[in-house]
């Protein structure tokens, strides 16, 4: 049998090898999914990753499937039910944000037709392939992350970092940084 190599942060656990072999850094142009994943990015914060993808199922339904439309309109009860939610995370900020995120959402998808055209903007519809060999050469940021995060501030987005936004970027598959060794690196380059 043939020893399949991954990038190395896969291969802590079970829930992050199915995360990597079968969603990160694959190109996602659905604004429902993409709304998720800047959602969970925002949750991740000061977090592993693992926290998130174990409760994604309850975040989901939380947050009725991350249907932006229907989180733009959550009220204060709704909000106060999600506090108190104990299956996620119940910071007040980055739930309110999600909400603040889901207006702001809707308002590029009125100015651009989706968000995915948006997104996929600054890069001109392009995947950035890096070539990054070992996964500590991988960034936690960069100067594309940067000029995104400026421009959704300034769209009124809310917990929206360059560091948030350079690891959104990489989960939709807008940037490759599959290790060079790593399977899906050759499938997606």
């Amino acid at each position: 049998m043939q020893k399949i190599n991954r990038c190395k942060w896969a291969k802590k656990n079970s829930s992050l090898l199915k995360y990597h072999d079968k969603e990160w850094g694959t190109p996602v142009f659905n604004d429902q999914k993409i709304f998720e994943a800047l959602s969970l990015e925002i949750f991740q914060a000061g977090l592993s990753w693992e926290i998130i993808l174990n409760k994604r199922n309850e975040f989901r339904h939380a947050f009725d499937n991350f249907n932006y439309n229907l989180v733009s309109k959550y009220d204060e009860s709704k909000l106060i039910s999600l506090y108190i939610n104990k299956k996620i995370i119940r910071n007040k900020l980055k739930i309110r944000s999600i909400r603040n995120n889901a207006i702001s959402f809707i308002e590029i998808r009125k100015e651009f037709k989706s968000f995915n055209k948006y997104i996929w903007s600054f890069t001109e519809n392009q995947v950035i392939v890096n070539n990054y060999k070992n996964y500590k050469e991988i960034p936690v940021t960069s100067n594309l992350a940067i000029k995104i995060s400026y421009d959704l501030k300034k769209r009124g987005f809310k917990f929206i970092g360059n560091i948030i936004v350079y690891s959104f970027i990489q989960a939709i598959g807008i940037i490759n940084d599959h290790t060079t060794d790593c399977f899906r690196y050759k499938d997606l380059s």
